[in-house]
């Protein structure tokens, strides 16, 4: 282990024991030294997220994801951004971005569920519940819903309509 990635791993022991304050404080020095690094990056935004300075998180999910963050960390800085873009008001951002996010994960419903926040937020209520109900359906283990799922599944897209 060099030592970024020992600093970087006692930033992270620090904010799993809730030591959030000390944890921002040291992954803001790394990204002194290392502003290009995506895992400095991707941890700078998590630790911001966490501590409620959602606008301070974003330019750091910006530059994690520009610089190459791959995989499940990737995916999580993904949601994280739409989320806080989200949480600011942003909704075209976010929208935006949790789009992208089903492009490079598509299979991955929480995307969808927050994608159709992101819709609700801008009106578009019946987008909105159409990805909800799907996703609802497609991922519940719930007997009810099972039973059910071919009828919510048909209904997802045509709440508006009567018969």
């Amino acid at each position: 282990m060099n030592a970024l990635q020992e600093k970087l791993a006692s930033a992270i022991k620090r904010r799993e024991s809730e030591n959030h304050e000390e944890a921002r404080q040291a992954l803001l020095e790394l990204h002194a030294q290392f502003p290009d690094d995506p895992q400095v990056n991707y941890q700078c935004a998590w630790i911001h997220d966490l501590l409620g300075l959602e606008r301070e998180a974003i330019p750091f999910y910006e530059k994690a994801i520009q610089a190459g963050l791959s995989g499940d960390d990737l995916k999580s800085a993904l949601l994280g951004m739409g989320s806080t873009y989200r949480c600011i008001g942003e909704y075209q951002k976010s929208i935006e971005t949790f789009q992208q996010a089903l492009s490079l994960f598509p299979d991955s419903h929480e995307f969808k569920v927050f994608l159709g926040m992101a819709y609700y937020n801008i009106g578009k209520h019946s987008k909105a519940m159409e990805l909800l109900l799907n996703s609802l359906a497609n991922t519940s283990s719930d007997e009810g819903i099972l039973r059910y799922q071919r009828a919510i599944r048909f209904y997802s897209d045509k709440l508006d309509q009567t018969w």
